[in-house]
């Protein structure tokens, strides 16, 4: 009976949906997550009369046919690019980003990889780094006679020296932006790598050309939605319900034939 595996597959489909509302959740507090969607197809078709056949000898064609489908895959998992809010830290090197693109951090194994958490520290030589200890790129480093560190909305990271009155401008931060966000792969930790799917980043200069600004002081919030994850939730929880239902319904059906006499 196809209808126990259609109805598996409807089962299988409503779990992976529960997983990453499950997912999104979990990361209601995570700085710069993206929440995500999945997204489903349906599978193929079992023609039981195909469409356009002829139905007689004098050429009449079959006005609808008679398909029966073979149930739902998982199609993707999307992540959701909008903005979140931002939520002001007045941590001088927590910074977030007001519109598009990412930051870049150099992994221990020399690829390139792309945040939107700017929870920035600093390395015991006093290089920007991530909370891992992943160096920010260009790899700024803070002289320790430094007294403020300013990093304007254009990326432009200056210091103020002890003893000096004018501040002194060490570097300029970057970001990435990509031709199809949602081609980058998730690697934990809040980072991201390029992919084929992804496209080639191009970089430069923040609040200009597209790219978002940088606020200091502030980090970007998950831009997950708890009303509408609950509210998904509900609808996966009942499909899953009516799904097992029909292999409930499968089953007695079968039975009922196993019991003919």
């Amino acid at each position: 009976m196809r209808a126990l595996d259609i109805a598996g597959t409807g089962m299988q489909a409503q779990q992976t949906n529960v997983e990453v509302i499950s997912n999104n959740m979990a990361n209601m507090t995570t700085t710069g997550f993206k929440r995500r969607r999945a997204e489903f197809q349906d599978l193929i078709y079992q023609n039981l009369r195909r469409v356009g056949s002829n139905s007689s000898d004098s050429g009449t064609v079959v006005a609808s046919g008679a398909q029966v489908g073979l149930g739902v895959q998982t199609a993707g998992i999307y992540p959701i690019n909008e903005q979140g809010n931002l939520q002001q830290t007045s941590n001088t090197l927590d910074l977030a980003i007001q519109g598009n693109g990412y930051f870049q951090v150099t992994l221990p194994s020399g690829q390139t990889a792309y945040t939107r958490d700017g929870t920035f520290g600093l390395a015991p030589d006093g290089t920007m780094v991530t909370a891992d200890g992943y160096t920010v790129q260009p790899g700024l480093q803070i002289p320790s006679a430094a007294t403020a560190v300013t990093i304007n909305t254009s990326g432009q990271v200056q210091v103020t020296l002890a003893g000096a009155t004018a501040p002194t401008t060490i570097g300029q931060l970057q970001l990435a932006m990509f031709p199809n966000d949602a081609g980058l792969e998730s690697q934990g930790g809040n980072l991201l790598l390029q992919t084929a799917s992804s496209g080639a980043p191009v970089t430069g200069n923040p609040n200009v050309n597209g790219f978002g600004s940088v606020q200091q002081g502030f980090i970007e919030t998950s831009n997950v939605n708890v009303v509408t994850e609950v509210t998904n939730l509900i609808t996966a929880q009942r499909a899953y319900e009516m799904n097992s239902k029909v292999i409930s319904s499968s089953d007695e059906m079968m039975s009922t034939l196993t019991n003919l006499r």
